[in-house]
Parts: C-alpha cells; structure tokens; sequence
C-alpha cells in the first residue's frame, strides 16, 4: 500500500525533498488535501491532523511511522 503522506508530499520521499518541502511550508494544508487526505478546516494544529488521519484510517500506524523516520533522518542533515 503507498503511503499517503508521501503521495502528498509528492511521491517517492527521496526524489526533489528541497522542492517538496518547501511547497508544504508555504502551504501544507493544500498539499495534503491535494493527495486526496480528508482534514476537517477547523484542525490545523499538525498533531491534530495526524490524528485524526490515524483515528479515520487514511492512514495507519506503519505509515506514520515510515513518515516519521523520514523526518528524523532530514533533520539530522
């Protein structure tokens, strides 16, 4: 199963980071919707999100996971 977040972040996590990233801080939200992730407009705190993502099942702990070891090998360069 692809994982969602990467989807919304572009794709393959590995290729154009610096793109992808900066498009999600200019506009995150957008981004995520834009990968089909249903987020309520009254959420906007990330925790939040992520969240309600994993209680509705759009996406599951793994794929949390797997998003979340990305982000801690980016912030360590």
């Amino acid at each position: 199963m692809a994982n969602p977040l990467f989807k919304a972040l572009g794709g393959n996590p590995l290729s154009g980071i610096m793109n992808m990233m900066s498009q999600f801080r200019q506009n995150p939200m957008a981004m995520l919707q834009k990968s089909g992730l249903n987020i309520p407009s009254n959420l906007s705190n990330p925790t939040e999100i992520i969240n309600h993502l994993v209680q509705s099942g759009q996406i599951n702990q793994n794929q949390l996971n797997q998003a979340q070891q990305i982000a801690q090998m980016l912030k360590r360069k």
